[in-house]
């Protein structure tokens, strides 16, 4: 703690006391209606959407995780940062159907397309990837930040981090949490900014940290023979998982659903495409800026427990002994704002998904004051499970985002293949979509689980265990492709009807005509202009650009 001085304190303090005003505010406007607490009573424009959407994705995990990945591996993670593309997919595809829906979550929609069995199911898969891929991993990386910055004890800055963002999520609901986390996303990209910048000057310039990175390292499309990373793997599966992870995770579509109209939710994607660009940029460069200053010992970075350099200290590690004072305190705010955004956004959609999905049909007389309060308890146990599963990451990665996308590889590809599939191919009907659904969790957690202990197993178990998580990835999304069309076509088709209004070809004329009312072609032209960003960043990290 004594690194921070006088005035990085009064930035952070300041800092605080605006969001505990902004907490304050949202808590005295909560109406406890469960619209109002989980939705933010569907009445939020563009703006606070796209920022809560970043937030709410770019959380203490990519800060520490992101970062300590391209000190150790270089760039080629970046491919889940530059998933931009696919928050225009949610944009374009599938916010017109979610917003006339008007649901509360994405299980309440599969029962919408399908039925109530594929609600729970989703329900059920949805909250176990918040404890082992979300709330885990959040606090994780939330209570390294705390003991890295601060010198707080690992567990105490867990327990800190908490309790703190409890307080005003669990009591203002989405309101205080989109609202804090608009807040939070712009003092976070601020705040790194200024790291990438002053960490620049450091290693002597862009063509400076270019030339002395390994070239292999900076090429994001490694040979097929990279145990770890091979093109092809990572070219399709890291797409996968963008589907599953931006197009039907509750906590970034709530965000959405919680616009005041598709035109709103739709600019809300574009804007938060823009700002899903930052982090390849101010996250991961300041692990390549890492790897140099270390190597030239101008950086000193702890060692793991297997004796190796701990790439996942790097970040915070670089505000500690780069960063001038008065600016740490800006910085370890951002870093704070990471925190409580990431866990927050946690917070809201697991007492969300567990309210209205499980508890309301279990009990369905329960009255709006109950169900607000079942979530707020829901949001805790979550939590406390999260907590508990943190010394099982390791088994898995030593890096945390490599664990947090090997995870969340073994738990996407049937999700992602029910939903795009369901809004593409009207023919699906419940029995396949609930049978992939079935399968693929089955299958992805016996990988999960196998590799736990895949030191212990040997044969066909051993040989199972360890296939790359990425290609594994593709071969789960391509099974349950295979699964829900063959069950689907061997069972009777859904009515038109159960399905009207919820798939390209069941679209009726009027929400046709008001959905394309919805957008300009300045809002094309945005997202194309994205799509040209995303196009050139693959060019210039490849052999056709710096990784020669």
């Amino acid at each position: 703690m004594n690194f921070l001085g006088t005035v990085d304190w009064i930035f952070l303090i300041l800092y605080m006391l605006v969001i505990a005003g902004i907490s304050i505010w949202s808590i005295r406007k909560s109406k406890n209606s469960p619209t109002d607490y989980f939705l933010a009573n569907r009445n939020l424009g563009w703006w606070v959407i796209g920022a809560s959407i970043l937030a709410s994705n770019v959380g203490s995990e990519h800060i520490v995780g992101l970062a300590g990945s391209a000190g150790s591996s270089g760039t080629v993670l970046g491919h889940y940062e530059l998933h931009s593309w696919i928050v225009l997919i949610l944009g374009w595809v599938f916010v017109p159907f979610y917003m006339r829906s008007m649901v509360y979550t994405m299980p309440e929609f599969l029962e919408k397309r399908f039925n109530a069995k594929a609600r729970r199911l989703l329900s059920v898969i949805q909250l176990l990837s918040y404890v082992i891929a979300k709330a885990s991993v959040t606090i994780f990386a939330g209570a390294l930040v705390f003991n890295q910055i601060l010198g707080v004890e690992f567990w105490t800055g867990a327990i800190i981090l908490v309790v703190v963002t409890g307080v005003y999520t669990i009591f203002g609901g989405l309101h205080a949490v989109m609202y804090t986390e608009a807040i939070q996303a712009f003092v976070l990209l601020i705040g790194s900014a200024v790291l990438l910048f002053v960490g620049l000057d450091k290693v002597g310039g862009w063509n400076a940290l270019m030339n002395e990175f390994p070239k292999e390292k900076l090429n994001m499309f490694r040979p097929l023979s990279d145990p770890e990373f091979p093109w092809l793997g990572i070219l399709f599966a890291s797409p996968i998982v963008g589907i599953w992870y931006w197009c039907t995770d509750q906590h970034i579509v709530q965000r959405c659903l919680a616009g005041r109209n598709e035109q709103q939710a739709r600019r809300g994607t574009i804007f938060a495409a823009y700002l899903k660009l930052l982090p390849f940029f101010i996250f991961l460069i300041p692990g390549l800026i890492a790897y140099v200053l270390h190597a030239k010992g101008q950086l000193t970075l702890p060692l793991n427990a297997d004796g190796q350099t701990d790439y996942n200290a790097a970040f915070p590690a670089m505000v500690e002994q780069i960063m001038p004072m008065g600016l740490r305190g800006l910085l370890a705010g951002g870093l704070l704002a990471a925190l409580m955004a990431s866990l927050a956004s946690v917070y809201n959609a697991c007492s969300t998904l567990f309210t209205m999905d499980i508890y309301q049909k279990m009990k369905p007389e329960a009255g709006e004051k109950e169900l607000v309060r079942v979530g707020r308890i829901a949001t805790g146990v979550v939590v406390i499970l999260g907590m508990i599963w943190i010394p099982m990451m390791g088994r898995i990665s030593s890096t945390l985002y490599t664990y947090l996308q090997s995870v969340q590889s073994y738990l996407a590809p049937p999700i992602a293949a029910v939903f795009l599939l369901g809004v593409f191919f009207k023919r699906l009907n419940a029995k396949g979509a609930y049978t992939a659904m079935v399968v693929g969790f089955v299958l992805g957690l016996i990988k999960l689980t196998l590799e736990l202990f895949k030191n212990d197993l040997s044969g066909f178990l051993y040989d199972f265990a360890t296939i790359n998580f990425l290609y594994f990835c593709i071969y789960l999304f391509l099974f349950s492709i295979v699964v829900m069309v063959v069950v689907s076509l061997l069972t009777p088709k859904p009515s038109e009807e159960q399905i009207k209004g919820l798939t390209f070809a069941t679209t009726v004329a009027e929400d046709k005509v008001a959905s394309r009312a919805s957008w300009n072609s300045l809002d094309v032209i945005l997202s194309l202009i994205i799509v040209a960003i995303i196009v050139s960043v693959f060019i210039y990290f490849s052999p056709l650009g710096v990784a020669k």
